[in-house]
């Protein structure tokens, strides 16, 4: 019964977590984003630093919708046209927040046939 007990205070630890949150967007396929994740480096002399990283791109599915372990892919075209995917969950503590950019009218819920497509992400029918 101790046991119990614990799970559900750690339960509602992370309920309360998530409820301070800003909360996010509606994030569907389609949609032009900017993550920002937070991440803990170290300077030259091994002091802790912590810096928000920022990933802008193109969801191509999502996973999981209200869920705990919901995760959301995000494609963009990096420097010399390489292309970059990245699976956030979305939930984590270590996203700091997500801004919508644009949104795309798109008709199918996982957009994976845009990793062969030749031109730039953005270019899609708005």
């Amino acid at each position: 019964m101790a046991e119990e007990n614990k799970t559900k205070k750690n339960e509602a630890e992370i309920e309360e977590e998530q409820n301070k949150k800003e909360p996010l967007p509606d994030i569907k396929p389609g949609m032009v984003i900017r993550v920002y994740e937070k991440f803990i480096d170290t300077d030259a002399k091994g002091n802790p630093k912590e810096r928000v990283q920022v990933f802008e791109g193109i969801v191509l599915s999502h996973h999981g919708r209200k869920e705990a372990g919901a995760t959301i892919t995000v494609r963009k075209i990096a420097i010399g046209g390489i292309g970059v995917e990245k699976i956030f969950p979305i939930y984590s503590p270590s996203i700091k927040k997500i801004e919508v950019v644009k949104r795309h009218k798109v008709n199918r819920a996982k957009l994976y046939y845009l990793r062969d497509y030749k031109k730039k992400l953005k270019e899609i029918k708005e």
